[in-house]
């Protein structure tokens, strides 16, 4: 008897030492974004975390922080008011692509932003004006897929392909699951579309999880995202993709999950200190800043700065 119960005292105490575990990676506060914005571009070059547009303003905002003075700067602003729209950085240069402009009107602007000279220029425009889609960059070519098109609420799944060295567009295989405010994030040349929406509406979400291979322009489906949202960021840290906050009916999440491709397998981390939406995500020396967005659904704006560590 005293064997059985002193068994079943183990085994109670070694599930509550794994419930009771902490989830890993580690939050710090940092200087607040000068413009409250949700909505938001961000990226990562040469250092500096630029954010860019958004809701909140006057849409044409660019700001950069630097993450080792922990400080803002004001950079020139875009030629036109946008927001969401998609950001990467290439070559030494930023694009911003798409996104919504005059209201919410989508649009297939291209502009290019050179950070030596602190200037703007408009580049050939995408083929399929579209606003709340999602780019990445794989062999000096940008591959933008997803959105809303049209009428402001049909999906298109549209996956267009940018080349800056010949400022020219073609298209690829189309995204499986057409659907907006969705994240994409590359992993060994692999294009990953993550989460999402339909007709841009949070009440319609989805956990879709699909990569592309540019080689074959093929797509395949992968595990869902654990937690079904929309309007959520996405980084690469190492060889994992972090996945941050969203927004449902419910509210805002504040959830950090993250996906091992070599595992083929979710995890979740220690969640934002501010949940939101319609924010962004770059990671610089280790870490990942996830910056802006809105607290509560809809069209609120923050200034939060917050910087993840796994």
């Amino acid at each position: 008897m005293k064997t059985g119960i002193g068994l079943l005292v183990g085994l109670l105490l070694a599930v509550w030492s794994v419930v009771a575990q902490p989830l890993a990676g580690h939050w710090v506060k940092k200087a607040p974004m000068p413009t409250p914005r949700t909505e938001v571009a961000v990226a990562e070059l040469s250092g500096k975390i630029y954010v860019i547009g958004g809701l909140g303003g006057d849409g044409r905002a660019v700001e950069t922080y630097d993450p080792q003075a922990d400080r803002w700067e004001v950079r020139a602003s875009l030629p036109t008011a946008l927001h969401h729209m998609s950001l990467v950085a290439l070559g030494g240069k930023l694009y911003v692509i798409g996104g919504y402009s005059s209201g919410w009107r989508p649009t297939g602007m291209t502009y290019e932003y050179d950070p030596t000279l602190d200037r703007w220029r408009p580049r050939a425009p995408m083929p399929t004006p579209r606003g709340a889609h999602a780019s990445g960059v794989i062999d000096g070519l940008v591959f933008t897929v997803g959105g809303v098109s049209t009428d402001g609420r049909r999906n298109s799944g549209a996956n267009e392909v940018y080349d800056p060295a010949h400022d020219s567009w073609r298209r690829g295989r189309e995204l499986p699951t057409p659907r907006d405010h969705l994240a994409v994030v590359v992993w060994s040349r692999r294009l990953h579309a993550i989460g999402g929406r339909i007709g841009g509406d949070y009440s319609r979400n989805l956990g879709s999880h699909e990569v592309y291979d540019p080689d074959a322009d093929q797509w395949r489906q992968l595990p869902l995202l654990p937690t079904v949202r929309s309007g959520l960021a996405g980084a690469l840290l190492g060889d994992r993709i972090f996945i941050f906050g969203g927004e449902a009916p419910e509210g805002t999440f504040n959830q950090t999950e993250s996906y091992d491709p070599r595992a083929n397998r979710w995890s979740a981390y220690a969640p934002m200190p501010t949940p939101r939406h319609g924010l962004g995500a770059a990671a610089f020396n280790g870490i990942i800043y996830v910056i802006g967005g809105g607290p509560r659904p809809g069209g609120s704006s923050s200034d939060a700065n917050e910087a993840f560590s796994p």
